[in-house]
C-alpha cells in the first residue's frame, strides 16, 4: 500500500511546475499592444491583441470619424477585416464575462481614471476576432470608445475564456458622476443579441478619492456638541479648513411644524477650528431636529437632534415632594380652566361694549371679519399613489445658459413640489435608442402633464424645416453644433394635440405653457394659446396648483406654501441655483442683443 502512495506522491510532485507555470497567466490581466492594423490583417506574430487608433481607421476607410467615438466605427469587422475573406465576420460569439471596473492612480483631484476588464466567453472563442469597448456618462454627453483586435490567424482555444484581457485607461471622468460601460464582442451578425455586456458605475466622490477636508462641495460639520444653558441652547461645531475658503454657515431647527433659521458668520481669527453659536427662543419640553452646513448651494447637511430639557423655576436644589406635587397640578389645571373661561368672556363681551361706545353697527364687522383671509393648512388630493409624471419640453437655440435654467427648474419641481418630472437630458441612453420623435411621443402619452418652456430661440425655429429629419440642420442654421440636445421638435406634435383636443371638446389642462422672467409672451407660439400660461418664478404657485388640483383661494382662506412662494423658494438650496440660473441665461441673451444692435449698426 505504501508502494502506490509513494507513486502517487512522486506524480504530484512532478507536476506541480506544470500548475505553477499556468496559474501565473490565467491570473495576469492581458493589455493591449501597440500594433497597427496592417500587421492585424496580414496576421503577424506581434499582434496578437492591438488597440486599434483612430488614425488607423481613417487611413483605411479614407474619412474622418467622429472624434467622440475614437477608434469605434459600426460593423467593425466587416470593414476592418472581412473586405478579404467575408466568412471570418460571420460567425457567432457570445458576450464576455465578469466586466469589471478598476480605479487608477490620477493626481488630478477633480478627476476620475478607470480601465475596463473581462472575460471572453466560452461559447464561440474560436471565432473571436476582438472587443469593442463604449463608455456613455448618464444624463450627460462624454463618450469614448476603444477598439481591440486579434491577427486574422489567431484562434483562440477554450481555455482562453479564464484570461482576463484589459482596455486602456479611461482619463478624465467626472467626479461622483455614473456611467455605462459597455464591452462588446466581435464579430457582431446582424440577427445576433447576446454580443455585449453593459454595466452601470459611478465614479468616486471628491470627498472618497481626496479626502473631505479637500473638497468644498461635499464639506459638512463632522462633529458637533449640544449643551442647554437655561433656556438656550448651546451648538459647538468644527470649522472648514482655511483652504475651502468657507466663510458663512446655516443652521435650521423645526419641530410640530415650527421652524428656526440662523445665519453664522464666525470670526476665523478668533478661532480657526471650532465655533460656537446659542439657539434661542426653543420651547422647552421639545425634541428639534437640526441641521447644519455650509452657505453654499447644494452643500451637503448634518443633522443633529436637540432636546430641550424643561427647567424647574425657582429653587431648583429643593425638589418638591409628591405629596405637593399631586396638589399642585390639581390646582393648576383649575387656575386655568379658570382663566380660559374669564378670557372667553372678555373676548365676547369686548367687540360689544366698543359697538355700543363708538356707535358702529355689527353686521358691518361681522362682514369685514368674513371677509379678511385666513391661512389654513390644506393636504394634497390622497387618491394619488405616485406622484404626476411631467414631462418638460424647452427649445436649446437660447443657449447653454437657458438649458441650465430648465434643468434647474426640473431640479426643484421633482424635489420640492411632489412632481416626477421627466427631461431628455436625463435619460440619454433611452433617447439614443429610440430617437428624439420616438421618446418624445411615448412621453407625452405616458405623461399627466406636459409643461413647455417657451422662448426667443423657440418663436425664432425655421418652420420649414422637418422636425424628424432637419433638426440638425435647424441647429447648424442658429449657430449651435449638431450635438445640441433640444426637445424643440416635439413642440408642433404638443400643437397638433391641443388642437385636436380642442376639436373634440376634451379638456386642455395636460397642457401648459410657460416662460421665464427673461422672455416675453410674445416667444408663446400660436398654437399653444389655448392652454395655461406661466411665467416662472413668479407663478410657482400656480403651477402647483395646476399639477396637484389644489384650490389656492376659496372662501374664506387662501393656500400658501412657504418654499415654493415668490419670496420664500429661494431659501431653499434648489430654489436659489434656480433663481441664479435664471438670472444668468437674462445676462447672456442681454449681452447677446447688445451685440447683435451693435453689428447692425
Amino acid at each position: 500500500m505504501w508502494k502506490e502512495a509513494l507513486v502517487l506522491c512522486q506524480l504530484l510532485m512532478l507536476g506541480w511546475p506544470l500548475w505553477a507555470q499556468e496559474d501565473p497567466a490565467a491570473a495576469a490581466a492581458i493589455a493591449p499592444q501597440d500594433c497597427n492594423l496592417e500587421c492585424v490583417r496580414q496576421g503577424g506574430p506581434g499582434c496578437e491583441y492591438c488597440r486599434i487608433t483612430r488614425a488607423d481607421v481613417e487611413k483605411t476607410l479614407g474619412f474622418r470619424s467622429v472624434e467622440a467615438f475614437g477608434s469605434c466605427i459600426p460593423w467593425p469587422c466587416f470593414e476592418l477585416l472581412g473586405e478579404e475573406d467575408p466568412e471570418v465576420c460571420q460567425h457567432y460569439v457570445h458576450a464576455p464575462n465578469d466586466v469589471t471596473v478598476e480605479f487608477l492612480h490620477d493626481q488630478n483631484p477633480k478627476s476620475d481614471n478607470i480601465v475596463v476588464s473581462w472575460k471572453p466567453s466560452y461559447y464561440g472563442i474560436a471565432f473571436l476576432r476582438g472587443f469593442q469597448v463604449s463608455l456613455q456618462a448618464l444624463g450627460g454627453s462624454h463618450v469614448a470608445c476603444q477598439l481591440f483586435l486579434f491577427h486574422r490567424n489567431l484562434s483562440l482555444p477554450a481555455s482562453h475564456a479564464e484570461r482576463v484581457y484589459k482596455s486602456d485607461p479611461f482619463p478624465s471622468l467626472s467626479l461622483g458622476s455614473q456611467y455605462a460601460v459597455t464591452v462588446m464582442a466581435l464579430p457582431v451578425p446582424e440577427e445576433w443579441e447576446r454580443f455585449y455586456h453593459s454595466k452601470i458605475f459611478s465614479t468616486r466622490s471628491c470627498a472618497e478619492k481626496n479626502g473631505l477636508e479637500k473638497c468644498k462641495k461635499d464639506w459638512y460639520p463632522k462633529h458637533i456638541e449640544v449643551q442647554q444653558k437655561g433656556t438656550d441652547i448651546i451648538v459647538t461645531f468644527n470649522l472648514a479648513p482655511p483652504s475651502l475658503d468657507i466663510r458663512g454657515y446655516f443652521s435650521l431647527c423645526y419641530a410640530k411644524g415650527m421652524k428656526k433659521y440662523m445665519d453664522i458668520r464666525p470670526n476665523s481669527t478668533k478661532n480657526k477650528t471650532h465655533h460656537s453659536y446659542q439657539l434661542h427662543g426653543l420651547q422647552e419640553g421639545t425634541n428639534y431636529t437640526c441641521e447644519i452646513a455650509a452657505d453654499l448651494v447644494d452643500a451637503v447637511r448634518k443633522k443633529f437632534s436637540v432636546q430641550v430639557i424643561h427647567l424647574q423655576q425657582g429653587r431648583v436644589s429643593l425638589p418638591l415632594s409628591r405629596t405637593s406635587l399631586a396638589l399642585m397640578i390639581p390646582l393648576g389645571l383649575a387656575l386655568v380652566a379658570i382663566f380660559v373661561i374669564l378670557l372667553a368672556v372678555l373676548t365676547r363681551r369686548r367687540p360689544n361694549l366698543w359697538m355700543k361706545k363708538l356707535e358702529i353697527k355689527p353686521d358691518i364687522i361681522e362682514q369685514h371679519q368674513e371677509r379678511s383671509t385666513q391661512q389654513e393648512v390644506m393636504s394634497l388630493p390622497s387618491n394619488r399613489l405616485t406622484p404626476p409624471r411631467l414631462l418638460i419640453c424647452y427649445c436649446s437655440h437660447d443657449g447653454p445658459a437657458h438649458v441650465r435654467a430648465v434643468m434647474r427648474l426640473g431640479a426643484f419641481l421633482q424635489q420640492h413640489m411632489a412632481t416626477q418630472v421627466c427631461l431628455d437630458l436625463w435619460d440619454s441612453l433611452s433617447l439614443a435608442e429610440e430617437g428624439t420623435m420616438g421618446w418624445h411621443c411615448r412621453r407625452i402619452r405616458e405623461s399627466d402633464f406636459v409643461l413647455v418652456i417657451c422662448s426667443r430661440g423657440l418663436r425664432s425655429q425655421p418652420s420649414h424645416l422637418d422636425p424628424e429629419g432637419d433638426e440638425e440642420e435647424a441647429d447648424e442654421e442658429l449657430g449651435w453644433g449638431s450635438n445640441t440636445s433640444s426637445s424643440a421638435a416635439a413642440i408642433p406634435l404638443i400643437g397638433e394635440e391641443v388642437g385636436r383636443a380642442k376639436a373634440r371638446g376634451q379638456d386642455l389642462s395636460k397642457y401648459m405653457a410657460a416662460i421665464f422672467e427673461y422672455s416675453e409672451e410674445t416667444d408663446i407660439p400660436a398654437e399653444l394659446g389655448l392652454v395655461a400660461h406661466y411665467t416662472l418664478t413668479r407663478d410657482l404657485p400656480l403651477l402647483f396648483s395646476h399639477i396637484h388640483g389644489v384650490a389656492l383661494h376659496r372662501p374664506g382662506g387662501y393656500l400658501k406654501i412657504e418654499h415654493i412662494s415668490e419670496e420664500g423658494f429661494t431659501k431653499l438650496p434648489a430654489g436659489a441655483a434656480l433663481q441664479w440660473a435664471i438670472c444668468e441665461a437674462g445676462m447672456v441673451l442681454r449681452e447677446k442683443e447688445h451685440h447683435s444692435v451693435e453689428g447692425g449698426d
